[in-house]
């Protein structure tokens, strides 16, 4: 018993896994969906970043398709573990959807580039080591919860967020239902 209670405990207190110094306080989610209804979508707001190749990106290049933001760090074991996830359903989706990775708080681009290569990761990734861009969802996205999925309808508004980690039924079926 006392085995089991020190196992949990672990579990627990791990959070994402090892995060890198200054990123105390981020924890995993546990997968949870909010969908919004139409009429109570508030607008997306516009994102403007740096890849992690150093191109500039911006979010009025996807107007009038899904976008998907997913919020994760290199240092992050839930996000390992969606990644295969978020690569397949960005395949499948390609006609409908625009996948862009949040990379945040990792210190510089080089582990996430890693992360990128490593999983094969087809879609723009964009650099936030302060969370700025994360910021700007402020109200809609958690701030301590990665990773995060947020789902953009093709009319620019905020349809659908997911809390921890996910899968690609989750997101396949929540890109059709908003395309």
């Amino acid at each position: 018993m006392r085995r089991l209670l020190a196992v949990l405990l672990t579990l627990l207190l791990a959070g994402c896994g090892s995060a890198p110094s200054g990123t105390s306080g981020f924890v995993g989610g546990d997968g949870t969906i909010t969908r919004l209804a139409p009429d109570q979508r508030p607008p997306a707001p516009a994102i403007r970043g740096t890849t992690l190749e150093g191109a500039a990106w911006d979010s009025s290049s996807a107007a009038g398709k899904v976008i998907v933001y997913n919020v994760w760090g290199s240092w992050c074991a839930p996000c390992r573990a969606e990644a295969p996830a978020l690569v397949a359903a960005s395949r499948r989706t390609a006609e409908v959807a625009v996948f862009v990775g949040l990379n945040t708080r990792d210190l510089d681009t080089a582990a996430p580039k890693a992360f990128v290569r490593s999983f094969g990761v087809p879609y723009v990734n964009l650099y936030d080591p302060d969370g700025a861009l994360l910021l700007e969802f402020s109200g809609q996205l958690p701030a301590s919860a990665i990773p995060s999925t947020l789902l953009v309808d093709p009319q620019g508004r905020v349809a659908a967020r997911i809390i921890g980690e996910t899968t690609e039924a989750t997101l396949v079926g929540l890109i059709e239902d908003l395309s």
